[in-house]
């Protein structure tokens, strides 16, 4: 699959979209959701193209180490999933539809302690829930993405309350982004997602 990429016209790689709504810092009293589903690159490049989101941000969340490094958390020892936190204007998207979006369409639910090549807890899929409105819609959703039998194999997607989010290094926030810029080509990832 990957070989066609290699024959395409450079000018049919479409680049990464970025929803317009997104900003530079993080908003002042905007609502927050963490959201865990393999690799956080591909997590945060999913939200990012979504109108109303405002800003992301990727770590690490629900671990037992403090301060963790990415060469920590790749050990699986740590505890902690890499992790994205999603600011975003409830006015332009809610909770439940950044849910809906992430069960259904941002990553493979059903997958336990993976996501694709991506083997290890720290891949996990789970939702972070800030409050107790979050972990009742964490439930419905979960629910609701059951009963609609987009996937065949049932739901893992976890649901814990929020613990100290660990910002990730610099060099993986918008990761896929400093990529294009610094290339001028979408990275191969964002390239195989766009072809499901």
């Amino acid at each position: 699959m990957t070989g066609a990429f290699l024959f395409m016209n450079p000018l049919q790689l479409r680049s990464m979209e970025v929803s317009q709504t997104v900003q530079d810092t993080i908003p002042e009293n905007a609502e927050v959701t963490t959201l865990a589903g393999g690799c956080f690159w591909c997590i945060e490049s999913e939200f990012r193209s979504l109108e109303g989101v405002l800003y992301t941000r990727v770590g690490y969340e629900g671990g037992t180490t403090d301060n963790p490094t990415y060469r920590d958390i790749t050990t699986g020892k740590t505890g902690h999933a890499e992790a994205v936190e999603i600011y975003f204007d409830n006015s332009k998207i809610t909770y439940r539809e950044l849910l809906d979006y992430f069960l259904t369409k941002a990553h493979d639910p059903t997958q336990k302690d993976r996501q694709g090549v991506d083997v290890g807890t720290q891949y996990r899929s789970a939702i972070f829930y800030h409050d107790e409105a979050q972990k009742q819609a964490a439930e419905a959703a979960i629910t609701a993405a059951t009963l609609s039998k987009v996937w065949k194999n049932p739901i893992v997607t976890e649901i814990s309350p929020k613990s100290t989010f660990w910002e990730g290094e610099d060099y993986h926030q918008q990761y896929y982004e400093k990529y294009e810029a610094e290339t001028g080509r979408p990275h191969i990832r964002v390239l195989l997602k766009k072809q499901k």
